[in-house]
């Protein structure tokens, strides 16, 4: 996927549900991202419970901590990163693609070690959020590392966020959500991503990544957008997205009335 103006990537993301953005760091930026990002694994900038693991029901083989790490939240562990240029360029972007009412709902790290080997589950972020009367979001993603096949890069679902959010079920565990989908579907792609490099994509788009087989560590800083007046009414119904209360679970009424309605006929 080549992009050569702005007009365009906001068609393809419109359409596709996704899209890259070209680069949104430099090599020297993605350094001091690397720094934060890996005090905040090792734990030398506390994450408390805004810490979690995204495939905590996949037994971890011994030593590993999580399979996943999830850290919610990071520009509210250390301050100083809103100030640093990803938070004004993701933001940029995402007024770009989604409306100059965007503002910066939530953002996180996700991070997978080398030889972890366990995928992130098929999902639809908008299952996760509660429902609201403008559905605009979009999360950027965006690549610390060389995002590869085989250590993790996105996949997403061509289209999907068009149609209808899928029934969402939590995990084993009860810990996190997932939903059927597969790489063998209509429209899968994936989106591989050179260092600085990212990608977007829409709240009802479907996708998830491979597990992380390789030598290499997988670091991606992740931001969420939506428009100001939505933010406002999450906030007033408690939706912080981990900031006071980190609990993944199906909130949108749609993947939560669609799952019953398949359960009710097993």
């Amino acid at each position: 996927m080549t992009l050569s103006t702005d007009l365009e990537r906001t068609q393809v993301f419109q359409q596709d549900g996704f899209a890259l953005t070209g680069e949104l760091l430099s090599m020297a930026e993605v350094e001091t991202y690397r720094n934060i990002y890996d005090r905040l694994l090792s734990g030398e900038i506390e994450s408390g419970d805004k810490r979690s693991d995204l495939a905590s029901h996949v037994p971890r083989r011994e030593g590993v901590r999580e399979n996943i790490t999830q850290i919610m939240w990071p520009s509210a562990l250390y301050a100083p990163l809103k100030d640093l240029p990803l938070h004004s360029r993701a933001l940029t972007m995402a007024r770009e693609l989604i409306g100059d009412d965007a503002v910066l709902d939530f953002d996180m790290l996700i991070h997978k070690a080398p030889h972890t080997g366990v995928p992130t589950p098929w999902h639809q972020d908008a299952a996760y959020w509660i429902d609201l009367p403008d559905t605009r979001a979009v999360s950027i993603w965006v690549a610390l590392d060389e995002a590869t096949l085989d250590n993790g890069c996105m996949w997403y679902i061509r289209g999907s966020h068009q149609k209808p959010i899928r029934p969402h079920r939590p995990t084993s565990d009860g810990r996190n959500i997932e939903c059927d989908c597969s790489e063998d579907e209509p429209g899968a792609t994936a989106v591989p991503l050179s260092l600085g490099e990212g990608v977007a994509h829409a709240g009802g788009t479907l996708h998830y990544s491979r597990g992380n087989i390789s030598d290499r560590t997988r670091r991606a800083w992740i931001l969420n957008y939506r428009p100001a007046d939505m933010i406002r009414l999450e906030r007033e119904q408690g939706m912080d997205h981990g900031l006071e209360n980190n609990e993944r679970m199906v909130r949108n009424a749609d993947a939560a009335d669609a799952a019953d309605v398949v359960g009710s006929g097993d």
